[in-house]
């Protein structure tokens, strides 16, 4: 009770929200007397079209439109749906006997705030259950169509839509140069919001449901949940473990939920045998937005362990992938509880195993990668090898084939986060492991397929410092004695070009093994050379044109 009274009177933070504005213009899909029947219900307060998809006759009514056609395509969200349609007819607005209609039109356009599909067919967007403004019902069903008709009621007015994430896009590691690298984010969005725009990422704040997981599963940061912003979300688990433990609790657990988990909790709570003592909930916005970096926090902390409540439609694949990480880390210590049933969450928090939690917790502050870090080094202080980590992890290291790489230093210049760098006075290729995304980007755009990413979590200070890759003798000018490039490249270069024609003159391959300023020079006093001139012409004065009058 301490732990759950101190997170309480936190400061919330601030809710970041845009306002949507419907006016209730609706599109209604379906055929038959169902979707006729809808649209009656909501002609005297919606502006109705129905796009009827049979040929049978509409009634005789003019209190909604109806049109014939195919919808082939469908975005936006509630309050801003773009419509494309194919062979499109609308009813004559005058004429006498049955209805008619006009030629087949293609590629139409047209808008609508809310979409009511009562096709029972494909739905017409992906998620469809999270995007605002599509109501989808069974038209087979009475009961299931009348809900929808109920809900698409209450879709006008003004709605205030939070602004789930937070985008920086100058740490995105999408791209560089038209080559892609990280697509986590645009792999795990279910609705579609997040889109490339360049060599960043950006978020439809329309579509975007608020599931949490592209924060997750960012590596850099880039992208961040801000509805709460996860600083508040890492003081929330911090608070609640000081306090636990101040009062006098021993090996806290965290239970994290999420609307639907609450709700468990307070039926079991009244009616069974409720939560045990040393389980501390913490309720989520979205439980996808509890990655592994928020568990670490959480048992660095002080938490003994940590278990996951999914809620409905919950990204499972998300929550195993974060799961599988953060106990390739910290071992057995985070456990995914599957479950509907209020007593069945009871008895498996009663029956599990307590751990013992961290003997001298730490509160690490700073980004996301920051606090992951220190919380795993505090959780494996004895950790001299670096851990194993599953394939996609954000952190890892590159291995380089020194006999295939040439140091042409083409992944130093892409690689985002700077963790391949070079050295201006020598050919060398350096790794900062820390900051390895793992966005693979430098094995992409690799001439020679010379580099290979190798995930895993290294903890030891040699991480936080630059190391050498590779690197080569430099190569002297043969004129000053300047370094420059490397002695391989630049003697492979000139054993290439031996055999041009080009190059067969005298001098011509020394040139090769110069600087550029002894080169320019060279080809400058060189007595074929290119950028030689004739005798450069007197310049002419008011005098000599005096001169020539007179002449004259």
């Amino acid at each position: 009770m301490a732990a759950l009274v101190a997170e309480a009177i936190l400061p919330p933070a601030p809710t970041k929200t845009i306002d949507v504005v419907s006016e209730g213009v609706c599109l209604i899909v379906g055929s038959g007397e169902t979707v006729f029947g809808a649209a009656e219900r909501l002609a005297d307060t919606h502006a109705v079209t129905v796009l009827q998809l049979d040929e049978s006759d509409p009634p005789p009514i003019r209190e909604f439109d109806v049109i014939r056609g195919r919808l082939r395509k469908a975005t936006g969200a509630l309050g801003g749906f773009q419509l494309s349609f194919d062979n499109l007819r609308r009813i004559q607005p005058a004429g006498r006997g049955i209805w008619q209609w006009t030629n087949p039109r293609d590629s139409a356009h047209s808008e609508c705030d809310i979409i009511l599909d009562l096709s029972g067919q494909a739905p017409l967007f992906s998620a469809h259950e999270k995007r605002e403004g599509y109501l989808r019902a069974d038209p087979g069903s009475m009961a299931a169509c009348k809900d929808a008709v109920f809900d698409a009621a209450k879709l006008i007015g003004t709605f205030e839509k939070p602004l789930y994430t937070r985008v920086e896009p100058i740490l995105c590691a999408h791209s560089r140069a038209s080559q892609v690298g990280c697509s986590r984010c645009l792999d795990s969005c279910p609705t579609g919001a997040v889109v490339p725009e360049g060599e960043h990422v950006t978020v439809d704040p329309m579509i975007c449901a608020g599931c949490g997981a592209c924060s997750s599963l960012c590596p850099s940061g880039a992208i961040s949940y801000d509805a709460p912003p996860v600083e508040h979300s890492f003081r929330r688990i911090q608070t609640l473990a000081k306090a636990f433990i101040e009062a006098g609790g021993v090996d806290p657990r965290l239970l994290v939920v999420d609307e639907r988990g609450s709700e468990l909790i307070r039926l079991s709570a009244r009616y069974g045998r409720g939560l045990p003592a040393d389980v501390v909930p913490l309720e989520m916005p979205a439980v996808g937005a509890f990655g592994h970096a928020e568990t670490l926090a959480a048992l660095a902390a002080g938490f003994s362990s940590v278990a996951i409540v999914p809620g409905a439609g919950a990204d499972m694949a998300l929550l195993n992938h974060e799961i599988a990480l953060a106990a390739a880390i910290c071992g057995d210590r985070v456990a995914l509880v599957d479950t509907s049933d209020a007593d069945q969450l009871s008895d498996t928090l009663f029956d599990a195993d307590v751990p013992s939690a961290l003997t001298k917790p730490v509160r690490p502050m700073g980004t996301r990668r920051q606090i992951a870090r220190q919380a795993a080094k505090a959780l494996c202080p004895d950790t001299a090898e670096p851990l194993p980590l599953p394939a996609g992890a954000p952190y890892g290291a590159i291995l380089v084939n020194s006999d295939a790489c040439t140091l042409c230093l083409s992944c130093v210049s892409l690689c985002p986060s700077g963790a391949l760098g070079d050295n201006p006075d020598l050919p060398q290729l350096r790794f900062q492991e820390d900051a390895c995304l793992q966005c693979g980007l430098c094995a992409k755009i690799c001439p020679e397929d010379a580099i290979a990413l190798a995930p895993r979590l290294n903890l030891g200070d040699e991480a936080l410092s630059q190391v050498v890759l590779n690197e080569e003798e430099p190569f002297a000018c043969i004129e000053c004695g300047c370094l420059f490039g490397s002695k391989s490249t630049i003697e492979r270069i000139t054993d290439k070009l031996s055999s041009h024609s080009m190059y067969q003159g005298e001098g011509a391959l020394r040139m090769i093994q110069m600087c550029d300023d002894c080169r320019v020079n060279a080809q400058f006093l060189s007595h074929d050379s290119p950028l030689a001139m004739g005798e450069r012409p007197r310049v002419r004065t008011t005098d000599d044109y005096l001169s020539k009058r007179r002449d004259h």
